[in-house]
């Protein structure tokens, strides 16, 4: 299985450029221009692509108000009833084609997550060129295997999953024909904190599959994706908001354009500094290397007279003998007088101890 996927025609993988959504979810507060506004927003940001949702509240889930389909505490969306609070948030299923033919014309890439077999189908007729499972739905075999048999790239998102149920769905998903895959590191908590990351499953789960490993972030700041790249990060997926003081379902947990381009900077910066594994003098560390110590003369000495430490020693610049041979100049004879601030040579000492 490749550790590559390749997304409308972009390489996605370690030691490649970091692969950059911004996640527009119901930031658009149901208004197209504003859809339109945010898609503009995330290419001036930086993004490499945007991601939409595509689903009804009928297609999640259905209206009733038994006290099961409540939203418990402990969330930005408690008390609300599952049915209300998709039909304020989800993307409007006629709007999708303006918004990718809207995205292409930006040359950026567009896709969706899928939370039924019909929205899939829906995609698919817009020729999307990835699939995405949330991470409520990493448990949804059937979706896998539908998203899987298009023969598309697949992302799925890891929250909340075992590392049993993770490889039972990335086993469903080749099974079912994807040769593609990638997995996103998640923290289901709207907003994650810091502490919840653990951003150390990264290279173990990019280990354990043979595929690229990104983040799906909810945390409130850019410093945790930065982190992540660092980590091995191939795939940063980031909500983004126009305001967050336009009030939605998602605007608490998004970054706004700034923010955004301020993290697709930091990012870009911090996979530069990756590199590869290098020791020794770089291109620009060589003119540095003469302020290195090295042996000197540090008090005139006559012909003849003994070199000790008073007279020598490990100084900077980096002109004389390496301070490794300060032992094997110590006790010796000077061949001629020599001035202090004279770097320390070879032929500087005398015949008779050579």
């Amino acid at each position: 299985m490749s550790g590559l996927i390749e997304i409308d025609g972009t390489q996605i993988g370690p030691g490649l450029p970091v692969y950059i959504i911004a996640e527009i979810s119901a930031n658009h507060n149901q208004s197209y221009d504003e859809a339109v506004k945010l898609i503009h927003a995330a290419k001036n940001a930086g993004a490499d692509a945007v991601k939409l949702q595509t689903y009804t509240p009928d297609t999640i889930t259905i209206d009733c108000k038994s006290e099961i389909f409540r939203i418990g505490t402990g969330t930005l969306w408690e008390g609300r009833f599952l049915y209300d609070l998709y039909g304020e948030a989800y993307t409007p299923w006629e709007w999708h084609a303006g918004l990718f033919e809207e995205a292409r014309s930006l040359e950026m890439d567009i896709f969706s997550t899928a939370f039924d077999p019909s929205a899939v189908d829906f995609l698919e007729e817009l020729s999307v060129p990835v699939h995405k499972i949330a991470s409520f739905e990493i448990v949804d075999i059937p979706l896998i295997e539908k998203m899987a048999a298009t023969g598309k790239p697949l992302i799925i998102s890891t929250g909340m999953a075992t590392l049993g149920e993770i490889e039972e769905a990335v086993q469903a998903a080749r099974g079912a024909g994807a040769k593609q895959i990638a997995l996103l590191k998640c923290t289901s908590a709207y907003p994650a904190t810091a502490e919840e990351m653990n951003l150390c499953t990264i290279p173990h789960l990019a280990e354990a599959f043979g595929v690229p490993v990104g983040l799906s972030d909810h945390t409130l700041g850019i410093e945790v994706p930065v982190a992540a790249v660092c980590m091995g990060a191939c795939i940063i997926e980031k909500h983004f908001t126009l305001s967050r003081s336009k009030s939605g379902p998602d605007s608490a947990f998004s970054l706004e354009p700034h923010e955004f381009k301020s993290m697709v900077k930091a990012i870009r910066i911090a996979e530069k500094s990756l590199g590869k594994v290098h020791y020794g003098v770089s291109a620009e560390e060589a003119k540095s290397k003469v302020f290195r110590k090295s042996l000197f003369i540090v008090k005139d000495v006559k012909e003849g007279e003994i070199l000790t430490h008073e007279n020598v020693r490990s100084i900077r610049p980096g002109y004389g003998l390496h301070p490794r041979h300060l032992k094997d100049v110590l006790g010796r004879h000077v061949a001629y007088d020599l001035r202090k601030g004279t770097p320390l040579t070879f032929d500087m000492i005398s015949r008779r101890d050579t």
